[in-house]
Formats: structure tokens, sequence, C-alpha cells
């Protein structure tokens, strides 16, 4: 695999299963760092860094969603010789899912699972405005109600400066995207979300069932929209849950004790779906 997608990491090739792992608008792979320590052993968590940021800060970042997930699928075709998963938070939760729709269309290995976090499905409507073309201020404004950004570097010029054109960018990749109709995944789904978030509710995120013809579920956190770091122990136990069965021993049900030092998490219980597949909720996330 191209070590730029890398971001520094290195690539494990006896791996038993591998975690690719797709940032929100801004962020790179410096997003998912503490993840590798908090995975089942076995499972290499490839944090994938896209042009414009961290170690790739020289190289100009895509406009445009197609040409963006033409090259990550470039990058990972040579790299699917093991069992693999896709996940995506926000921005990233759609290139997840795009880029398993244009897996599908090659003759490589499927991924086992993708997980899906804090992102609308991609067939809702968007009432968000239109930032790509917008002031630097009202970007600032934006960052500062995610509520991602400190607010020093928010009040830091130069950083700023640095941030505001891959922002932008990403921005156009997610404002410029039109959904195409396919055929459901048959891939199992996991869409993960904070129970805080004013950016994508949880009532956003019931549309993802239709995206799938196979096992699907819905996982709350406490948090906002980026409840991917203040959840982090709980939301890397909710995927090696959903990795066990092509994750080899030790990993095994109740093991969560073991790498967390808690307890494992609650058995999700299913419940009918109002339409499509079954979706798992866990006990009191109902929403």
């Amino acid at each position: 695999m191209d070590s730029r997608w890398l971001g520094g990491q290195v690539w494990n090739p006896d791996a038993d299963v591998r975690l690719f792992c797709l940032p929100y608008a801004g962020g790179g792979a410096a997003a998912y760092r503490g993840w590798q320590r908090a995975a089942p052993p076995g499972v290499q968590v490839v944090a994938l860094e896209l042009p414009g940021r961290g170690t790739r800060l020289q190289e100009a970042p895509f406009l445009r969603l197609a040409p963006l997930i033409r090259s990550l699928a470039d990058a990972l075709t040579g790299a699917l010789d093991r069992p693999y998963a896709l996940f995506g938070h926000s921005m990233g939760g759609l290139l997840a899912f795009e880029l398993a729709r244009a897996l599908r269309r090659r003759p490589v290995r499927q991924p086992e699972h993708v997980f899906v976090s804090a992102a609308a499905s991609p067939d809702s409507p968007s009432s968000r405005p239109l930032l790509h073309c917008a002031a630097d201020d009202e970007i600032r404004a934006h960052l500062a109600k995610l509520g991602g950004t400190p607010p020093e570097v928010l009040d830091n010029a130069d950083l700023m400066r640095l941030m505001l054109p891959v922002l932008r960018a990403d921005f156009s990749v997610l404002e410029t995207y039109e959904h195409r109709p396919e055929p459901p995944l048959a891939t199992p789904l996991t869409v993960l979300g904070g129970r805080g978030d004013r950016i994508v509710p949880p009532r956003a995120l019931d549309g993802w069932r239709r995206h799938t013809s196979a096992r699907s579920r819905l996982c709350l956190f406490p948090g906002n929209h980026f409840f991917l770091h203040g959840a982090r122990a709980e939301v890397v136990a909710t995927v090696a849950r959903d990795l066990a069965p092509v994750v080899p021993p030790p990993w095994v049900s109740g093991a969560a004790d073991r790498y967390h030092h808690r307890p494992p998490p609650t058995t999700a219980a299913a419940v009918p779906a109002r339409s499509g597949p079954p979706v798992d909720r866990n006990p009191g996330d109902e929403t």
C-alpha cells in the first residue's frame, strides 16, 4: 500500500483484520490516535491520511467526492488480502459508505463490516449552510458550534491559516455530493451517534437502515458531534464486538474487561425496524 496514505504508521503485513479509518472534515489520521492501543490483538487500525493534512500537508486536497473515492479505492485495492472493515466519522462516514460501494464494483475482497459515525444518511436532505465558499468568520463560527476545535486554535490566526484551505476543500466534498441510488450494501452496518449531537442528531441516523440488506444497528454514546474522542474506549469496544466473528481468539465474548479494564458492553437487543432489516439498539439508547 502507498505509504502516503498511512500517515507515518507502520504497515503490519501479518494483521488478522484491518480497520481502515477515515477522518472528519479538516481532520487527519491523528483523529484516531490511541485506537491501536485500545484495539483487540490481531486488529490493525489503519488511520488513512488524506491529501492536504498531516504528513500530506503539501499536497492539494480533493474538492469533489468522486475522485477522492477513486483514489482511496485504488490505494486500498492492493491491501485487501486480509479481512477488513471500514470506519468513518462525520465526513469520514460518508467516505466509508461510498468507498464500500466503489469497492463493490471491483473484483476485490469486500469489507466484513462498515461503521458510520456521526453522519446523516446519504439520501437525507441537508439544511446546513454552504461553507466551502463562506467567509473565514463564518467557518470559525461553524467550527465553534461543532465543538471539536479548541478555542485557542480558533483564535490562532497562524493555525487557522493552515486549517482553512483543507476545511474549505472538505466542505466542498460534502456540499457538492449528490447521492445516486444503488442497491443496498450486503455488508453489516453499525451506525454510531452522540446523544447530544446537534449537528447530526440521533433522528438523522435512522435512514441508514435502508442502505444495507444485512444486519444493522444503531449505538448512541454520551457526547456531542465529537463523542468519538470522549467515548473512545466505548466506541472501540463497540467496533471490536462487531468484528468479533472475524477476529481470532483471545478476543471473545467477555474479553473487553481484559483489554479495556471495564465490563463488556451490554448485549444489544434486536427490535423490529420500521422498514428494512432489523436494527439493534443498546438498551436505554432508543431515540
